[in-house]
């Protein structure tokens, strides 16, 4: 038994920088994830049938089992008590509980078969890996398989930017504390000037240069790391001290985007990232911790990091590995201070605990715990039970969780090659397995409304039939977004696509106006700084010819966003419609100022042509009023499904009605 234990946890410290799946939407991190779950799932399989084999339960102490306790306590009660969505805040790929259970279950068992050398051993293969996925780091830097013809399911494998660890942050990070545990032991008697460490140390650098230059200088846009800005990360994590419940338990896990929101003010909007509604991590995993634990969970964190000091500082001047853990300890520490958190930091955050632990245990066997119970045939039998009925509720679980993420991905497989039927079927296996997820809800909605305009594409020559299934698909478009702000109604992103549905069906269904107003002033409430917003519910409103509520929805935007040419562009349009010709000019003029010329030259001189178009108008004020058609083109206004008459839904589809 423990010889299989020692198999499974080596294993995943091998697999770690290694292991990905393309079966999800995102092929790294989440499989990891979950391949850290299965593997805790057969340890605690392979923990009862040693109970009932030994009838014994054996432990050992670790000078941070207080620490984690306690942090997982923060955790659980932040998710039961400020979490809206909390399955979301369970499976949370960046700060999750189930995350965080994993880790610190795994801490457990590597300190459970802890000898003199099995720490050293554990450093070796993550080494190993790491040395692997530098390598093919390396490899593909040069995109080797750019020319490649390979099947839609491995294009991933043409970027240069591939790494088997995830994104070019991860990777950094990993490669960066591998880096430095090789700079240690050169210092070390042990392991200093062999060649396996000079060999590693060449390979790791050479990686890390290249990740480090994808990240400063990724091949496209698409591929750079988006960043959330440190003062708005501040700012978020004193936003949760206003409340007494946020302060003490956090936002939330998973929250953090509505808190983001909230303290997201005009200067954003100045910054390259201003068109990027909200972030979904703080820019320093400490904040992070804080802003949706609260004080609770960053006492924890900062307790147990007080811990790991207290220990390091009890290791003997001999030993070999001391210097080593102080370099791996503070680099860990820099890692969570500066960067978001995820998987990759925080398992070299217990690495580094379940080392430094194992180094204090070897001078105190006393930890050694063990209870007899064989005259107590009930209690070994019961606590073996348990821990298998836990272990199979929660595969099943998790199973089902990952067949959701499975169906995900396979409904975007079905978008590439253009088959609806593959898209819509995939979609609903994946909110069958999983309805909590936010994503799936939103794609699913999406789809029906796609569903729906193919059909009423046809306008007045629908059939009792069509009509009757353009009716049912957009009612599923409605259900499926309400769904999202009902697991959520704090993200001001949730409102926005319950409006993006209404909007879309403005001119098919009655009361779909109103819908949308209501829908978009929510998502203003909670996130009031974002232009974007505005400027769609001045499109609703110009829609509606309304022209004096888009005059001031755009006019809103115009005063978060100055030089958006859009808003200006759109105020132009409203103001002509009001027949205010030089405030409508005076717009136009501001965006041909804002309009890049060399690079924009249609927009610029269509906005030129409309700009003479509008002082023509100025001297004719008191005199003929006829006004041109318009050709603005608002956001979401464009193939909107016509039906006429009006589709009639049941009270039930309004944002209010829950």
């Amino acid at each position: 038994m423990n010889k299989l234990r020692n198999f499974i946890t080596l294993s995943l410290v091998f697999l770690l920088p290694l292991f990905f799946l393309p079966l999800t939407q995102e092929y790294f991190i989440t499989n990891k994830i979950y391949l850290f779950s299965i593997g805790i799932l057969l340890l605690l399989v392979l923990v009862a049938v040693q109970i009932f084999l030994t009838k014994k339960i054996a432990w050992k102490r670790s000078p941070f089992d207080a620490g984690l306790a306690f942090m997982l306590i923060a955790t659980v009660l932040s998710v039961s008590i400020t979490s809206p969505n909390k399955i979301e805040a369970i499976l949370n790929p960046y700060f999750g509980l189930l995350m965080l259970l994993v880790l610190v279950l795994f801490y457990f068992f590597l300190f459970h078969n802890t000898d003199k050398k099995s720490a050293h051993r554990y450093l070796n293969l993550l080494e190993g890996g790491g040395f692997i996925a530098a390598l093919i780091t390396i490899i593909f830097f040069f995109n080797p398989l750019k020319n490649a013809s390979l099947p839609a399911q491995l294009q991933f494998l043409k970027f240069s930017t591939f790494s088997t660890v995830g994104n070019q942050l991860d990777l950094a990070i990993l490669l960066g504390f591998l880096f430095v545990a090789n700079i240690a032991s050169l210092f070390t008697k042990r392991r200093g000037g062999s060649p396996w460490v000079l060999t590693s140390l060449f390979v790791l650098a050479i990686a890390l240069f290249m990740s480090i230059y994808n990240i400063v200088r990724p091949e496209n846009q698409q591929l750079s790391i988006l960043l959330t800005p440190i003062s708005q990360s501040w700012f978020a994590s004193l936003e949760i001290l206003k409340n007494p419940l946020t302060a003490i338990f956090g936002a939330g896990v998973g929250n953090f985007a509505a808190v983001f929101t909230k303290v997201k003010d005009a200067f954003f909007n100045q910054t390259p990232y201003w068109q990027i509604s909200s972030f979904n991590t703080s820019r320093s995993a400490i904040l992070h911790i804080f802003t949706e634990t609260g004080l609770l969970g960053l006492i924890t964190f900062f307790f147990l990091f007080y811990s790991l000091w207290l220990e390091l500082k009890k290791l003997s001047a001999e030993n070999a590995d001391k210097k080593l853990l102080y370099f791996g300890s503070a680099y860990v520490f820099m890692v969570l201070l500066i960067f978001p958190p995820s998987f990759i930091s925080l398992f070299l955050f217990f690495f580094i605990l379940f080392w430094v632990a194992s180094e204090s245990h070897s001078h105190h066997e006393s930890t050694k715990q063990e209870l007899n119970l064989s005259n107590l045939p009930p209690v070994y039998l019961g606590i073996g039970l348990i821990l298998i009925a836990l272990t199979v509720g929660a595969g099943y679980l998790l199973g089902r969780s990952y067949l959701a993420e499975y169906y995900s991905k396979k409904s975007l497989d079905g978008y590439a090659a253009n088959k609806v039927i593959l898209v819509y079927n995939s979609q609903r296996d994946a909110l069958i397995y999983n309805p909590y997820i936010e994503r799936f809800h939103i794609n699913f909605a999406q789809t029906n409304l796609i569903i729906a305009n193919n059909i009423a594409s046809r306008g007045s020559k629908l059939t009792n039939q069509e009509r009757q299934t353009v009716v049912q698909a957009v009612q599923t478009a409605i259900n499926e977004a309400k769904a999202v702000v009902i697991l959520n109604p704090q993200k001001a992103s949730n409102w926005e696509a319950l409006a993006a549905v209404y909007r879309y069906i403005l001119n098919a269904v009655k009361g779909a106006d109103s819908w949308s107003v209501s829908s978009l002033q929510r998502a203003i409430q909670l996130d009031p700084a974002n232009p974007v917003y505005r400027l769609s519910l001045g499109g609703v409103y110009y829609t509606l010819k309304d022209y004096t509520d888009a005059v001031s929805s755009f006019e809103q935007a115009v005063a978060l966003k100055p030089d958006w040419a859009n808003a200006h562009y759109n105020l132009a349009w409203s103001d002509y419609q009001l027949k205010n010709y030089q405030k409508a000019a005076s717009e136009m003029q501001n965006v041909l100022k804002l309009i890049d010329k060399k690079q924009n030259p249609n927009d610029y001189l269509k906005a030129q042509k409309e700009l003479e178009q509008f002082k023509k108008q100025i001297p004719k004020e008191t005199g003929n009023q006829n006004t041109q058609p318009s050709n603005l083109q608002l956001p979401n206004t464009q193939q909107q499904p016509q039906i006429s008459p009006k589709l009639e839904l049941p009270k039930g589809a309004s944002p209010e009605a829950q």
